[in-house]
């Protein structure tokens, strides 16, 4: 009974991802609900909800709560070789970029962070927590880390932008090389809810450390995204 189950949710699965694949469901639009497709395919609603969670574990459909599953967008696509911000690489791709800051606030700087930053234990950093949409679907949270000295009251502008601008504009600081790590994670609740999904689902962690000409770090930054989300490719050239 078991292995005819699983038989029978893989090809309500299977008959879905069909029909999304010849346009009968585009990109962003909402499928019919759970009933609907059970109707449709003759099998328990159950089996149906297995199917749909497949589909979301990878990155086929998303939820959104309590207005049923749609179908995920392209995701953009990201080089970790070139310097574009979020909302520049975004805009380029022809989609639309927002950042909602959640929190920013002044921390002091514990022994990771001194490792991090060359700066004693017990210095002011700023804390920054940002969320980022694209075409209004959240796919990223956003832990920043910037050493409070390097731009006293930085937490009293706007950072619904971009935070690089701001550090080069007002402060003088700016970003000459980045230290980029990836690997896959699983969203935790903290990051699952800020981004609307279930916990436990499959992301991409990226910790990012940004440096200046002299060498020293202007910002730490950990990143989680969906896993539907983003692209990651490079382009490279052998000589």
């Amino acid at each position: 009974m078991q292995q005819l189950d699983s038989h029978q949710y893989l090809g309500v699965r299977d008959d879905i991802a069909a029909r999304i694949a010849a346009g009968e469901f585009k990109p962003g639009e909402r499928l019919p609900s759970e009933r609907q497709l059970q109707a449709g395919g003759g099998v328990a609603r159950g089996t149906v909800r297995e199917a749909l969670f497949q589909l979301e574990a990878e990155g086929v459909i998303y939820r959104k709560d309590r207005s049923g599953w749609y179908v995920s967008p392209p995701p953009v696509v990201y080089d970790p070789t070139r310097w574009e911000g979020f909302m520049s690489y975004v805009e380029a791709q022809g989609r639309r970029p927002e950042t909602e800051t959640l929190s920013k606030v002044e921390i002091v700087c514990d022994g990771m962070l001194a490792q991090i930053f060359s700066r004693p234990v017990g210095a002011p950093m700023y804390w920054i927590r940002r969320r980022r949409l694209i075409d209004g679907r959240a796919v990223l949270i956003e832990s920043i880390i910037v050493d409070a000295a390097r731009a006293p009251g930085l937490i009293e502008h706007d950072l619904n932008g971009s935070l690089t601008s701001v550090l080069k504009t007002v402060y003088g600081v700016g970003v000459a090389r980045n230290k980029v790590d990836m690997r896959p994670c699983a969203l935790t609740r903290d990051e699952a809810e800020a981004l609307r999904v279930k916990s436990g689902l499959p992301g991409l962690s990226l910790v990012r450390t940004c440096y200046d000409a002299q060498g020293h770090v202007v910002e730490f930054d950990r990143e989680y995204w969906r896993h539907d989300a983003l692209t990651v490719s490079v382009d490279i050239r052998v000589r």
